[in-house]
């Protein structure tokens, strides 16, 4: 059973790894063997990677901006000299989140959003693709959210670029399954991440959230660690097209 889910030997990109979210998937996979590239302007992706080699896992750092797409593809380059022009896993774990009154959402940050919770994603599973299909195996996993399937307030951008992942890994299941790759997503319930501190600062709204979730508490980059080593090792060789809820329970209730 351990060895279906072993990454030893395995080449990894994490995008957004040195995020709250990324991080907890990014440790997941080095955890389980896999050699990590993770990709992310914040910066503490070189001290993020420096912590993790220092445990005896490899990480390289790559600096690259999701939302600017001469970057995306430089970044994946740079990847790809590093991994000698192979790859077993992509990650896609970046994203960002703007919150204004629908009626009133700028075009301005419409586009910000899709660029990295959409258009972003896609890049780099198509480049992705690009280099596992002549060796018929890859898994390409990216991260979606509860709102794309309940949706929210105030987050117009936010739900149509996540709502639109969850739909693409469907469509790039029907081109790609049968040349040997898996894509799915994982939506991450209430996490308690920066992109939710206001949510968390707002007692009376955190507190009616809380309620909701059966487990009683929100989530963390932690509770994900186990769902992308699944997703991204030969137990879910037979998954594909799927999103995963990973929400403590929020749906059931």
């Amino acid at each position: 059973m351990k060895r279906m889910f072993d990454l030893k030997g395995k080449k990894a990109i994490v995008v957004g790894g040195a995020g709250d979210l990324g991080f907890g998937m990014l440790e997941g996979l080095v955890e389980a063997g896999a050699q990590c590239v993770v990709i992310d302007v914040d910066e503490k992706l070189k001290s993020v990677c420096e912590g993790l080699n220092s445990r005896g896992f490899r990480t390289h750092p790559v600096h690259g901006d999701i939302s600017d797409r001469k970057q995306v593809r430089e970044s994946y380059e740079e990847a790809m000299d590093i991994f000698g022009n192979d790859l077993d896993i992509m990650v896609n774990a970046a994203g960002i989140q703007i919150r204004h009154p629908s009626e009133e959402f700028p075009m301005e940050d419409w586009d910000k959003v899709l660029a990295v919770n959409l258009t972003g994603p896609w890049m780099y599973m198509q480049m992705a693709a690009n280099t596992m299909i002549p060796k018929g195996y890859g898994k390409l996993v990216t991260v979606s959210s509860l709102q794309s399937i309940i949706g929210g307030v105030t987050i117009p951008a936010y739900t149509a670029a996540k709502g639109g992942l969850g739909t693409l890994i469907k469509t790039l299941s029907n081109d790609w399954a049968a040349k040997g790759l898996n894509i799915n997503c994982i939506a991450p319930g209430y996490m308690a991440t920066k992109l939710n501190t206001g949510l968390l600062a707002d007692q009376k709204r955190s507190k009616e959230i809380l309620g909701r979730i059966p487990q009683g508490r929100w989530g963390t980059g932690e509770d994900l660690k186990g769902v992308t080593v699944f997703l991204c090792s030969s137990a879910s060789d037979y998954v594909n097209g799927i999103t995963i809820p990973v929400d403590g329970g929020f749906l059931g209730r």
